[in-house]
């Protein structure tokens, strides 16, 4: 699978580059036929503590996936974005078994 980290009005370290693409990296093991992964990281200019964003758009055939959180840092919101795609994945392969 293919990830590509946008970080549109920052720079992002390495660090949080790398530990975005080895979350992602493990959703493959749930489902395998994950083209590609397109993530944003945003900063909400907001006086809220949680104003970190993490975009992740899936690319799966048939359909995409689309999950969307906020956190106080990348890292928990990536984390979040992760448990989602992971429970909707299982779902997808579930639902694609009983078709079998």
């Amino acid at each position: 699978m293919k990830v590509n980290v946008q970080t549109p009005n920052f720079a992002a370290k390495e660090e949080l580059l790398v530990f975005v693409e080895k979350k992602l990296a493990k959703l493959e093991q749930f489902y395998d036929k994950i083209v590609f992964a397109d993530v944003f990281l945003k900063v909400q200019k907001t006086s809220e503590k949680e104003n970190k964003i993490v975009e992740v758009l899936l690319s799966i055939p048939g359909d995409d996936i689309m999950v969307k959180k906020d956190a106080k840092t990348f890292e928990e919101a990536t984390d979040e974005v992760v448990k989602t795609l992971e429970r909707q994945l299982k779902k997808r392969k579930q639902k694609q078994k009983a078709y079998l």
